[in-house]
Parts: structure tokens; sequence; C-alpha cells
């Protein structure tokens, strides 16, 4: 008999243990249940702002920084921007021709227009230009196949311009901008040819063009 109560003293202690550790348990899953909410809602703040922060263009020392492929860069994406103008007019186009380098000990970007272009009036005036970037391919698309002289290409691709310190117009939503004061510029010259590239890319009927050199003097990126 007094061996049956021993056991029956043990049973129930053991149901005490663990009804304690089951109300813990709950206890402590009740307490995640209530803060996981906030942990997600403090996650997808700081993730809005994250990418609130990286989707501003920010200065950056394009001498330094650019990790573009020369060979490659103004072929990417169908083609990068070349915008010129002044805050009365501007255009931009697409352009696949380009070249970085150092010319006069200053950090320079060729870019090239052909007298057939509407943007060839533009740049002829003007000190400064912007190259930009953008990942979307159909905004090079739409730039390389219709003409400033039909209508405003950056409001039909629905682009911000905005304009630098020195009134350099860009688009708000590109990549990345480079800014160039210009150096120098000239027609090519098919007096100075010397192989057949450049003939036979003529004989074509394009319009012949001209190089505009640009040192660098500025550059924002995302």
């Amino acid at each position: 008999m007094r061996k049956l109560q021993i056991i029956n003293i043990l049973l129930i202690f053991v149901v005490i243990i663990l009804a304690i550790f089951l109300v813990m348990a709950y206890g402590t899953k009740d307490n995640n249940a209530a803060t996981e909410p906030v942990a997600e809602n403090v996650s997808a703040v700081s993730d809005s702002a994250a990418q609130a922060s990286s989707g501003e263009l920010k200065p950056f020392d394009v001498v330094k920084e650019l990790s573009a492929k020369p060979f490659m860069f103004f072929r990417e994406n169908g083609g990068q921007i070349l915008c010129v103008g002044n805050r009365e007019q501007s255009n931009a186009m697409t352009i696949g021709w380009g070249a970085f380098g150092i010319l006069w000990r200053k950090p320079a970007v060729t870019v090239y227009v052909s007298k057939d272009r509407y943007t060839f009036g533009l740049i002829e005036k003007c000190n400064y230009f912007t190259v930009m970037t953008f990942s979307d391919r159909e905004i090079a698309k739409y730039m390389g196949h219709n003409s400033g002289r039909d209508g405003d290409k950056a409001k039909a691709c629905g682009l911000t311009t905005l304009y630098t310190e020195n009134g350099t117009p860009y688009y708000a939503e590109a990549d990345m901008v480079i800014e160039c004061r210009m150096m120098y510029s000239s027609a090519f010259d098919a007096k100075g040819f010397r192989s057949d590239v450049p003939t036979d890319f003529y004989e074509k009927g394009t319009g012949i063009h001209s190089e505009y050199i640009g040192e660098v003097v500025g550059g924002w990126k995302r």
C-alpha cells in the first residue's frame, strides 16, 4: 500500500513538472509571435530606406571608379545616350561609337555625331555634353530610331530632364551620368582616311561624322 502511494506521488510530481514546462513553452511562443511582426516591419522600413537611398544619383570619381570595359561600354544595352543643349532646348541620341582616354593631360571622353543627325546642330553650339547609361534597352532603341525633329524624345520615354551646375542636360532616370566640357571638335576629312575601313563605311551614304572630345568634369551613378 505504501509503495502505491509513493508511485502516485511521483506521478503527480511528474504531471506538475510537465504542466509547468508546457506553460513556459506556450508563453515563449506567444512572446515570439508578438515580436515577429515588429521585426518584420523594421526590416521592411530599412529595406525601403536603403532602396530609396541607392536609387539616387550620387557623385563619383569617374577616373578612379569607372569600371566599364572601354571596348564594350558604348555597345552595351543597345548603346549609350548622348545629351546636349541647354535649359531652352535639348536633345539626346543613342551612340554606339566613343572612347575613353587621356588627352592634353586631362581625362577625356570622345563621341561622334553625324551631320545628318538633329543633335549635330545642337552639339556644334554647346560647350558641355553628357553621356548616360540606362539598363532599359528600350531607351536606347527609341532614342536611336526617332528624331528630335519630330518631337520631345525624353518626354516620349517618360524621362525627367535635369541640369548640372553648368546647365548641361541629363535625365534623372539614368543609371550613370558623365559630364564633359568640350575641348575639341572637328569633322572627319576624307583626305585623312588611311585605310579602306572609313572609306567603305561612308560609301554607303552615311553622313560623315564629327568628333567631339570633352574633358570629364563630373560623374554621377546609382
